[in-house]
């Protein structure tokens, strides 16, 4: 994101990080993929879409589908709007849509910098269909910071991304059961725990 997050006095971009390419792009565009399997409808929410890497991506998917973007940084807003992408400004805690609006809700990277994800999750399940599924993807940040270091990213790894809390699969699945979602599908990204970089879990709403 275009903002100093954590305690970082410098700002990390993420269109500037996906442009560098290389095995960092590859995995970012991998992640995306299997994340973009797990989605279907005619209406679909990225909820915290950042600088719309992965909007534009969905857009680019399902070209018959309504797909909206949703970031509480107004610079994200004015990234992905400056690129022609359907994003609007608005908070996950506060969504400017209607009961059951939604086919699908991706929910990628936010969930670890909130302080109430409990709120956010209920709020995301709020405005999915009967029947419509939420995708979550959270980093595991010590797997990250490794893989950083690894590939000589050490910029990326000292950065302080402002994560609130660490989560797992099972707190993941708490959260999503407590508002009455069916966990359809979790996995860690690439590889399993504990080598995975990313866990991602699908939830369905009940019809």
């Amino acid at each position: 994101m275009p903002v100093t997050a954590g305690k970082c006095e410098e700002e990390i971009s993420q269109r500037e990080q996906y442009a560098k390419g290389g095995l960092g792009r590859r995995y970012w565009d991998y992640r995306d993929d299997v994340t973009l399997g797990f989605v279907a409808g005619s209406r679909i929410l990225d909820a915290g879409c950042g600088e719309g890497i992965t909007l534009g991506k969905l857009v680019s998917r399902f070209p018959s589908a309504r797909v909206e973007g949703v970031d509480a940084d107004p610079a994200n807003v004015a990234i992905c709007r400056g690129l022609g992408l359907p994003a609007r400004h608005g908070s996950v805690y506060q969504l400017d849509f209607p009961d059951a609006s939604f086919d699908a809700v991706l929910f990628m990277e936010v969930i670890e910098h909130l302080d109430r994800p409990e709120a956010a999750v209920a709020e995301l399940a709020r405005v999915l269909k009967p029947g419509g599924r939420l995708i979550v993807v959270f980093p595991f940040d010590r797997a990250m910071f490794a893989a950083r270091v690894l590939c000589l990213r050490f910029r990326e790894a000292a950065f302080d991304p402002g994560h609130v809390r660490r989560h797992g699969f099972r707190s993941i699945r708490r959260l999503l059961e407590a508002d009455g979602l069916a966990v359809l599908a979790s996995r860690g990204l690439p590889l399993p725990r504990p080598l995975a970089l990313h866990g991602l879990v699908a939830a369905t709403r009940g019809t």
